[in-house]
């Protein structure tokens, strides 16, 4: 097995602090033993990795080993330590390893893999001679929330689970659309430089009936044959319930009637408007007599809608 730092960390000698600390970082979390617990191959492995990092990311001791003032273990040229370690008492025998300055990680007395990446991120903050890592914070954890439209579109508290058996209650505000996403701090996952966000994305379920555009409601209404020509009173669904909506006389498939106010709520209280397109429908059955009916007005009545301007 090589004993070069460079071969171990698998970098080049002209490597950067950067890319040092890349490598190292990610052969540390590899192999530590707390997750590797009875190997002993690891064991060894994680000692030549961590003794190789402790080596070459000192700017003096990478300088001293490159003009080969200093070998493998950072001792002058010729002088080995009693035993023949070159890792300096890491090896054998239950033996475990102190830290030593400027070594972000102190191998053995019970630290585990936490504690190492913990330590790790302590002595990156506190700074050293070669400068450390940047500290991380937590991840960013997503959920996805279904909200019915009506209650995404008034405002709704919801009540999530979050990982960990956490449950809180999250207020949905009025005027929500599909995709929006909330963000609460300190809700993510647990981090050295404190836990990350929680997102919450908001699925919004589609309504049957109602068709949102902006804070625009669109709502087709159908409306019988005596209804249109007679100008009655029917009863409209809106987002907050129900209201009369008297009809003009002769209204015609496709006349579109406006409700003020009762659309999309606003941040600021307000409310767009909701448009009520009239649809004539036909009735399923007793159609032989209307039509006799019909036929007979259309003899005395005759007209063709289509000769109207704009028809071709």
């Amino acid at each position: 097995m090589t004993s070069n730092p460079y071969q171990i960390l698998g970098v080049s000698r002209t490597a950067s602090d950067a890319e040092i600390k890349s490598a190292y970082r990610k052969l540390a979390k590899k192999y530590h033993p707390d997750l590797n617990q009875g190997r002993k191959d690891i064991e060894h492995k994680f000692k030549e990795i961590t003794a190789a990092y402790d080596l070459v990311s000192d700017a003096t001791k990478r300088a001293r080993y490159d003009r080969g003032e200093i070998d493998e273990s950072g001792q002058e040229r010729g002088f080995r330590p009693r035993g023949g370690d070159p890792f300096g008492g890491m090896g054998g025998g239950g033996a475990h390893r102190t830290r030593r300055a400027g070594n972000p990680f102190g191998f053995g007395g019970g630290m585990g893999v936490d504690d190492l990446f913990s330590e790790f991120f302590n002595t990156a903050r506190q700074g050293s001679s070669r400068g450390g890592f940047e500290e991380e914070k937590g991840a960013d954890v997503l959920y996805n929330v279904a909200v019915p439209f009506t209650e995404a579109c008034l405002g709704v508290k919801k009540r999530i689970n979050l990982q960990g058996g956490k449950t809180i209650d999250v207020t949905i505000p009025a005027g929500t659309e599909d995709g929006h996403k909330l963000r609460l701090k300190g809700l993510g996952a647990a981090g050295a430089r404190g836990a990350g966000a929680a997102i919450i994305e908001i699925k919004v379920t589609p309504h049957p009936t109602f068709k949102r555009e902006g804070n625009t409601i669109h709502l087709d209404v159908p409306i019988s044959l005596p209804e249109a020509l007679t100008g009655s009173t029917v009863t409209v669904p809106t987002l907050d319930g129900s209201v009369s909506l008297r009809l003009p006389k002769n209204a015609n498939t496709g006349t579109v009637m406006r409700l003020k106010g009762k659309g999309v709520p606003t941040p600021k209280g307000e409310a767009g408007d909701m448009f009520v397109t009239l649809k004539i429908m036909l009735p399923e059955t007793g159609t032989e007599d209307l039509a006799a009916t019909l036929e007979k007005w259309a003899k005395k009545h005759p007209y063709n809608p289509r000769k109207k301007p704009g028809w071709s």
